[in-house]
């Protein structure tokens, strides 16, 4: 299955994976296909960005952003990302990719992506930064409003040191490519 195959199959078994919980991981099993290799015959790096789209929309259906977000005139928008590759995926291997939502802080909301291999290792740690921009009133929207909008009482855990240095080194990358 190429891209819109992979996303196809992970809307029409959303709900049998249940309520996605906040702190939780959302977890989604595949197969390094023909589609995904570079000439390394091991999963080529924006193949990763892909997959990680596809566990970012699982949660986001799950949670019921999804259908807040069309309700209100939101759209969830990723802001940047950090990977780190640790082992090869080859060629047929099966894989997971476990994603979840971290922590937030004002109007950004740290994710992990996390691939997973057969034997229980990490391949891949993918760190992102995004948020929920209101296009109605031109703004990203504070993070704990829109848990509160889904229902959730959950507050945010402070970040990490490895999330705090990676939401720094974001700000200041951001800020370089508005500059250029």
């Amino acid at each position: 299955m190429y891209v819109w195959g992979r996303l196809a199959r992970m809307m029409a078994t959303a709900s049998s994976r249940g309520p996605y919980v906040i702190g939780d991981q959302s977890r989604l099993g595949f197969r390094c296909l023909p589609t995904d290799i570079d000439f390394n015959s091991h999963l080529n790096n924006a193949r990763y960005m892909m997959l990680a789209d596809l566990g970012r929309i699982d949660v986001f259906l799950r949670v019921g952003l999804v259908a807040l977000a069309r309700k209100h005139g939101w759209a969830p928008m990723i802001g940047g990302l950090q990977a780190s590759y640790v082992r090869e995926i080859r060629l047929w291997r099966h894989f997971e990719v476990a994603s979840s939502i971290e922590t937030w802080e004002a109007t950004s909301v740290i994710g992990k992506h996390r691939f997973i291999l057969d034997n229980g290792e990490t391949a891949a740690l993918i760190m992102t930064t995004g948020g929920v921009y209101d296009r109605r009133g031109r703004r990203f929207l504070e993070i704990g409003k829109v848990v509160a909008a889904l229902g959730h009482s959950t507050q945010p855990r402070p970040p990490t040191e490895a999330e705090r240095a990676f939401m720094i080194s974001h700000r200041n990358l951001r800020e370089q490519a508005k500059q250029a």
